[in-house]
């Protein structure tokens, strides 16, 4: 068959921006990170963000995180720890220290942010305080956002508002099991409004706080909704969106809801034509019953009725207006708007858009232009990439995407922006790791282990190939370390090395015989024999299937990938490489074919394990236009001048290892 024709049964290959941003959740400045933050998200960024450098060209990527340094979650961690005297500083100095150590630990692991900012530290805070100004400004002018007076928690016998934090409770909507509802949100992320969190206490005196009246803006996110339906329609044509985001946004989709116990029903029927007007929905199989509004408002006046008649409820999922401010100290402060002067803003929302202050940050860290951001955010040449666990789908899911929407607001505009606009990102949601097989939370009763805890036990690259081999983008998947698993005996296998064997037993086998067979025999010259057409043929099909399979973010699909070719790759040494090779010509061949699978892999793996895949570039001599997808089928003699030599290996070199607490059990 020709060439001509054999194309024509070739697959696409998948299409890739030409420019494109990485963001990382941010964690809190509260703490150091635990292994989930690692794991469970960061991990998949950093090798996303490689991939793409890779890919596209590391001057066309840029992947930005850093700490959420405001929020009452660190002002009341603070306070808590200096009362306890477990930390002598100030607040600001408190984040600073988490920032730093959080800083340690990504580099540790080799998770590489072109810049790991901080939303309340140096040059970073600055910028984000001028991006938050531009952005609450711009909505308000566009008509988005509404001045509504709430009732807020308040500890009379501490006499002040209490934070969102400082405030304990049920959650009040249907089907959430949490039983830490905040202020207006539970630890799930579930919003709901203040008044309806079920059984609130002050963490300060432990009393039952009262309601007292606040003014704050809101985002009129309830005005998306029909965008947001158009929006989750095309989500679902994609490959590239994992069903567990849009199944997620369009819970919230719903007209507002209530749902009463049984038991109460005789006396909602009672009480029902004083109500605003609903519609009842009989669900015989179920333990309640629900009534359901057409305006928020009409839910919101049902829920004050049923509250003073006695009766249990809960809401359901359903869009709110999302609050911009509040009048916690400690946050970026708020445009003064309509004379509402005082306010700063909740740091949920601007914790959205710090990627985009952390983008300008990076552009004038590295002499560009602030204004360069466009590029990359509004461009549709560029694509931008968001990293997130599914609990903070809500917030990346369904108010940022409104939001973005709202900043292009006119008349006739779709959902669908205009290049120079803002771009709607590409949702990343992993599902939760568990640890134990329960899920793990730094405010729950299973105390995950810290990151850096992992590596008195583990490479880095042991515990990043476990991680990206797990399905987390397609169901929650528990992380079980033989160290910390009490029900493991002796004779059991460790997930964490067992995957990690891959490289530090098969792939370094393949490097090291080719290196010394090389030394041995031709004084450590590369062969200059081009690859067999097999070997093409096999590399081109592990390349387009791992190619394949990264553009839908299917990470362990791609270790799959990865383990296949290189046990072909190991099981073809063995057969050609052991032994006496007194044919030089024929020796030479199977090098050039061995060190080609050993470039083809190590371009695979570079996003996963950089440690162990740069210093094999080092070994082999090249420079980094090795890892470049222009020319991945090309053999290694494209890199090197006639007769290179490669860098001597010393007897027993590892270029994948595993942990030293490893070899000392064994032993």
């Amino acid at each position: 068959m020709s060439e001509k024709n054999n194309k024509q049964f070739e697959i696409p290959r998948p299409q890739f921006p030409k420019r494109a941003v990485i963001t990382g959740g941010m964690p809190y400045g509260n703490k150091e990170l635990h292994f989930g933050h690692v794991g469970g998200m960061l991990v998949f960024a950093d090798t996303y963000a490689r991939f793409l450098r890779d890919r596209i060209g590391r001057e066309n990527v840029i992947f930005v995180s850093g700490t959420d340094c405001y929020g009452s979650p660190i002002a009341e961690g603070w306070r808590v720890k200096a009362e306890k005297g477990e930390f002598d500083g100030t607040l600001e100095q408190f984040v600073q220290s988490n920032h730093d150590k959080q800083k340690a630990t990504l580099a540790a692991y080799g998770i590489s942010p072109n810049l790991f900012g901080a939303s309340g530290l140096g040059r970073s805070k600055e910028i984000h305080a001028e991006v938050t100004d531009r952005f609450l400004r711009a909505l308000y002018e566009k008509g988005q956002l509404n001045r509504i007076t709430t009732m807020q928690f308040f500890d009379e016998k501490a006499g002040v508002f209490l934070n969102g934090r400082q405030v304990k409770g049920k959650c009040p909507v249907e089907g959430c099991t949490s039983e830490k509802g905040y202020a207006d949100e539970c630890d799930l992320g579930h919003q709901y409004m203040p008044e309806n969190l079920i059984n609130p206490v002050s963490t300060l005196t432990g009393d039952t706080p009262v309601m007292k009246p606040v003014t704050n803006w809101y985002f009129k996110l309830r005005d998306y909704e029909q965008l947001m339906k158009d929006w989750v329609a095309e989500l679902q044509k994609r490959k590239d969106i994992r069903p567990v985001v849009w199944k997620t946004i369009e819970e919230f989709l719903k007209p507002p809801a209530i749902y009463v116990k049984r038991e109460f029903e005789e006396i909602y029927l009672s009480i029902k034509d004083t109500m605003p007007e609903h519609e009842y929905k009989e669900e015989k199989k179920k333990p309640s019953f629900t009534i359901e509004f057409k305006t928020l408002s009409d839910c919101d006046e049902a829920c004050r009725v049923l509250t003073s008649n006695g009766i249990r409820y809960r809401t359901g999922k359903t869009l709110v207006p999302f609050r911009l401010t509040g009048n916690i100290e400690w946050g970026v402060p708020a445009p003064v708007l309509e004379g509402e002067e005082g306010l700063t803003v909740w740091v949920w929302p601007e914790s959205l858009w710090a990627p985009i202050s952390f983008t300008q940050t990076y552009l004038e860290q590295i002499g560009k232009s602030r204004e360069e951001w466009k590029d990359y955010w509004c461009s549709k040449d560029s694509t931008v990439y968001q990293f997130i666990g599914q609990d903070n789908i809500y917030f990346y899911g369904i108010a940022e995407p409104a939001m973005w929407m709202a900043q292009q607001k006119s008349e006739n505009k779709t959902a669908t922006p205009d290049d120079g606009e803002l771009q709607m990102p590409v949702i990343v949601a992993n599902h939760h790791i568990l640890f134990l097989d329960k899920k793990a939370s730094s405010s729950g009763d299973v105390k995950p282990p810290m990151a850096d805890e992992l590596l008195d036990h583990y490479t880095p690259e042991q515990l990043r190939m476990h991680w990206l081999g797990l399905t987390l983008g397609q169901r929650s998947v528990s992380f079980m370390p033989k160290p910390y698993n009490p029900d493991a005996k002796p004779e059991d296998a460790d997930p964490v090395v067992k995957d990690g064997l891959l490289l530090s037993n098969v792939y370094n086998r393949m490097i090291r015989t080719a290196f010394y067979t090389t030394q041995k025999e031709f004084d450590g010259i590369l062969p200059d024999a081009a690859p067999e057409q097999k070997f093409l043929d096999e590399a081109k099909k592990a390349v387009l299937d791992y190619e394949r399979h990264m553009s839908k973010f299917a990470f362990h699909q791609c270790t799959y990938v990865l383990d296949s070719y290189i046990r072909n790759g190991s099981k073809y040494m063995a057969k050609t490489l052991t032994g006496e090779n007194e044919d030089k010509d024929a020796l030479k061949q199977s090098l050039a074919n061995l060190f080609y699978m050993i470039r083809i892999a190590g371009v695979l793996l570079h996003p996963m394990a950089p440690f162990g895949t740069e210093k094999l570039r080092e070994y082999l001599g090249v420079d980094e236009r090795i890892w470049s997808w222009d020319t991945i089928f090309e053999p290694l003699t494209f890199f090197t001048e006639k007769n290179h030599k490669l860098e001597f290996l010393p007897p027993r070199t590892d270029f994948f290892t595993r942990h030293e607490s490893q070899f000392a059990v064994e032993e």
